[in-house]
């Protein structure tokens, strides 16, 4: 999988090198939950192997499956951004081995280097808007009279 929201897309290669020097691994077994939406975000994953899910709560009704996440995604970017609480929830679909970063250490690097701080909003950001269509797109085609229409 290679998309602007993978690592290796997303960073260049000395960028890339800064950040995993702040990982540290860890695996999930299948239907252990991450986060939940709400809850305090502080942390944040790339996934080595294994898919992730993300889900909505949606009032009423079971949570909906917004988009799964493979190989080099980033998982979670409320930490990035204030207040730093989950706006999704995520669970492994399958065992996990990832990368994890505690968000107050990678928010510091950022600031203390704007070049890299940059790099990192900038693939932040392209994970949000990614994950935001995903979840229209989602939505729509569930709870939509005619579905999403494949845009």
């Amino acid at each position: 999988m290679l998309s602007t929201t993978t690592l290796s897309a997303a960073l260049s290669a000395d960028h890339r090198a800064r950040l995993l020097s702040l990982a540290h691994e860890v695996s999930f077994d299948v239907g252990t939950r991450l986060f939940e939406e709400g809850q305090r975000a502080d942390r944040f994953w790339i996934i080595r192997t294994g898919t992730v899910a993300l889900d909505l709560h949606v009032p009423g009704r079971r949570a909906a499956a917004i988009e799964s996440l493979g190989r080099g995604e980033l998982v979670g970017w409320s930490w990035h951004y204030p207040p730093h609480v989950w706006h999704l929830g995520a669970g492994a679909a399958s065992p996990v081995r990832a990368y994890e970063f505690d968000a107050e250490a990678v928010r510091t690097l950022c600031a203390q280097d704007p070049e890299f701080g940059r790099a990192v909003a900038c693939w932040v950001g392209q994970a949000v808007a990614h994950r935001l269509h995903a979840a229209r797109v989602r939505l729509l085609d569930l709870y939509a009279p005619y579905g999403s229409g494949g845009r």
